[in-house]
């Protein structure tokens, strides 16, 4: 059992690592492939987009022909892509190597997550996710600091060189412990909806980076026609059924909302070099402290939730958020100012991005249909870090110079954390969710 959840845990970090390491890179990327501030953006929106795919098709495929060659084929994909963005030329071959280890790194822990669902006893399964988890957070703060100085002693190419023999090690390790068998067959993929998600959220992707408000329309069309459909569908991606309760709609909106405040972090590396001149590594270990201080205040917010409730849990993290990207959009010139920016940014979000929506939807749900809402809930955050990293690039390239596009940016995420603090006034208090529990308690005895 240690060595599945060893191997597990591998995979997921090798994946959340390839999004986090990459963000300090960004200006000598942009500087050797001939890019413009603004277009970067598409190393992080594209390479989330085709996550929303990749999670979707190896949780489908991972249920239809087992864990381990999905889980396999995954890693594979995810070590293709790496040396493909090692030797890429251009930048169209760059994405494209990014949209190839995108669609493996996506798949890596949802396959994870079922197999322990499939393996673990359900005594030890809530502490074997935990730790599945957790590396996602480790990532987050050794990605930027080791991306930094990776560029600043080598070059961003040699960060995905150490790839390779990670996932080298894991296949070999996933070959011997994680199960091959498939459990149960899902209903089928719903692709044309998949396809309008997809195709509306590259629209709208577009819009925003590129300022071409007529594509950005047009994608927010065909996202409409995608709602459409799916309350027609017979296996719809978005369960409609679960959005019928006004607490879950306004926490999904929350997700979403809080999705594209997560992709402001993308770019504090990026300002912190054209805005201070700092070192590749010296921004990266920058990023990191928030990062640091977003991973210490997790623990502390769950267990918050128990005492105060949801609401107040997030509304603290959506003010102290607004609070810490304010001072890094008029501070990011003074290093002093940026470093407390990051630890307040950084407590901000630990409470937005740690347990709190997902403790409203465990509430809100039955039991039959909690694993598809907590599933939903992480499709919304995507959609959301797929907004805000657009977003972020759109308003770089409108400002006077760098900097006034830089300010713009991050002023424009202090509008979106108020409308997350909005948000969350909405939400039940703690007396509403203990009254939640006691009907729903009382409705499983009848």
């Amino acid at each position: 059992m240690n060595r599945l959840l060893w191997t597990l845990s591998l995979g997921v970090f090798a994946g959340a690592l390839d999004l986090s390491v990459l963000s300090p890179a960004l200006p000598a990327l942009g500087r050797d492939l001939h890019v413009q501030t603004s277009d970067l953006a598409w190393v992080f929106t594209l390479y989330l987009l085709v996550t929303v795919v990749s999670i979707a098709l190896a949780s489908t495929l991972a249920d239809r022909y087992g864990r381990r060659p999905i889980y396999l084929a995954c890693l594979a994909l995810f070590a293709a892509g790496s040396v493909l963005a090692i030797v890429a030329p251009s930048y169209p071959i760059f994405l494209a190597a990014r949209a190839i280890q995108a669609l493996g790194a996506g798949g890596i822990f949802p396959v994870a997550t079922a197999t322990i669902g499939d393996v673990v006893p359900a005594a030890r399964r809530g502490a074997a996710l935990g730790i599945v988890a957790a590396t996602w957070g480790l990532a987050a703060v050794i990605g930027p600091s080791l991306g930094g100085v990776v560029t600043h002693f080598m070059s961003w190419r040699w960060i995905f060189v150490a790839n390779l023999p990670l996932a080298g090690v894991v296949i070999v390790l996933a070959m011997r412990v994680v199960p091959a068998q498939a459990p149960r067959t899902r209903e089928p993929l719903d692709v044309l909806g998949l396809g309008l998600l997809c195709v509306g959220l590259l629209g709208l992707m577009d819009g925003l980076i590129a300022a071409r408000p007529i594509i950005g329309v047009l994608g927010v069309f065909i996202l409409a026609a995608f709602w459409i459909w799916e309350t027609i569908a017979d296996a719809p991606i978005v369960p409609l059924e679960l959005l019928r309760s006004r607490q879950l709609v306004r926490t999904y909106v929350l997700e979403i909302v809080i999705g594209v405040l997560e992709g402001s972090l993308f770019f504090i590396p990026t300002v912190l070099v054209g805005a201070q001149g700092l070192s590749y590594a010296a921004a990266g270990f920058v990023a990191a402290l928030g990062a640091l201080v977003f991973v210490a205040v997790i623990p502390y917010s769950g267990r918050a939730l128990d005492r105060v409730g949801s609401r107040d849990v997030l509304l603290v993290g959506a003010l102290l958020t607004e609070v810490g990207l304010a001072l890094f959009a008029l501070g990011f010139q003074s290093l002093p100012l940026v470093l407390l920016s990051m630890i307040v940014a950084g407590a901000g979000f630990g409470a937005l991005l740690g347990a709190p929506t997902r403790y409203i939807v465990t509430n809100e749900t039955p039991l039959r249909a909690r694993g598809t809402a907590i599933g939903l809930l992480s499709q919304a955050l995507i959609v959301g870090q797929i907004v805000g990293s657009s977003l972020a690039g759109g308003i770089f390239g409108l400002g006077a110079n760098e900097i006034a596009g830089y300010r713009n940016a991050y002023l424009a995420f202090c509008g979106v954390a108020f409308v997350a603090l909005l948000l969350a006034a909405t939400l039940r208090s703690q007396r509403g969710e203990r009254r939640r529990k006691i009907e729903e308690a009382a409705a499983g005895a009848l």
